[in-house]
């Protein structure tokens, strides 16, 4: 399937309640409004196409991008590659559910959010703790570094309140991830999430919220997900 033929599928899925709900979220046009599921079918019959991910990603519309995360095939991907895809993530939905999600399936996954992370840009740094995520949700414990694991949740506990909102929030989702999904260091996120306390993030015209790391990770010790690990990064 070429680009044109996509391109127009993915238009002709469109829905406009759905395009104001991602624009409300911060996307902006050029957009269609696809809901993630409805790619599923298409997904299918491409499987995995580098240079057409190439090319969707390149058209700046959100839900093209979308997609492209979907068929890309990290492995094929170099740093410069991922570079390139983070510096066109205008919003946190790329930055942490398409970008972060495709390096995540990368060998050279830590070492690039690595750098996100020391980078100072919001979007990057979100990219990356967002990645850890994703990684420390999906892969074995003993393919972590626990020193340097440990090393970041203090990171985070030193830099939480004053880091940007969106870097905030990705924060605050690996303090939870580490708590849940690495066995190794359970009891030194929880005592970390408690140090930290509830985390401000200031959505903008939308009223501001309040995340909780300590609280969601004791929900999900009680619902016995302890050492949760999901099948597949990428659905």
């Amino acid at each position: 399937m070429d680009f044109e033929t996509v391109m127009l599928e993915l238009e002709a899925l469109g829905k406009e309640r759905t395009k104001k709900i991602y624009i409300s979220n911060g996307a902006h046009e050029p957009l269609f409004g696809v809901a993630t599921g409805a790619m599923k079918p298409l997904a299918k019959q491409i499987k995995k196409n580098q240079p057409l991910a190439e090319q969707l990603y390149a058209t700046g519309n959100y839900d093209a991008m979308y997609f492209a995360g979907v068929i890309a095939d990290p492995q094929f991907m170099t740093e410069a590659d991922f570079d390139r895809w983070i510096d066109g993530a205008y919003f946190y939905m790329l930055s942490d559910y398409v970008v972060a999600v495709t390096l995540a399936e990368a060998d050279i996954a830590q070492a690039v959010a690595d750098k996100w992370i020391a980078s100072g840009e919001e979007y990057r740094m979100s990219a990356g703790w967002s990645c850890y995520c994703w990684l420390l949700g999906n892969r074995k414990d003993t393919e972590f570094d626990t020193n340097k694991i440990a090393s970041m949740l203090e990171q985070v506990k030193n830099t939480i309140h004053q880091s940007p909102d969106r870097t905030k929030s990705s924060m605050n989702n690996f303090i939870y991830t580490v708590g849940i999904s690495y066995l190794p260091l359970h009891e030194k996120a929880v005592e970390i999430a408690k140090a930290i306390g509830p985390v401000e993030i200031n959505r903008g015209e939308k009223k501001s919220s309040t995340l909780n790391a300590y609280g969601n990770i004791q929900k999900e010790v009680d619902k016995g997900r302890l050492g949760f690990k999901r099948k597949y990064v990428r659905c």
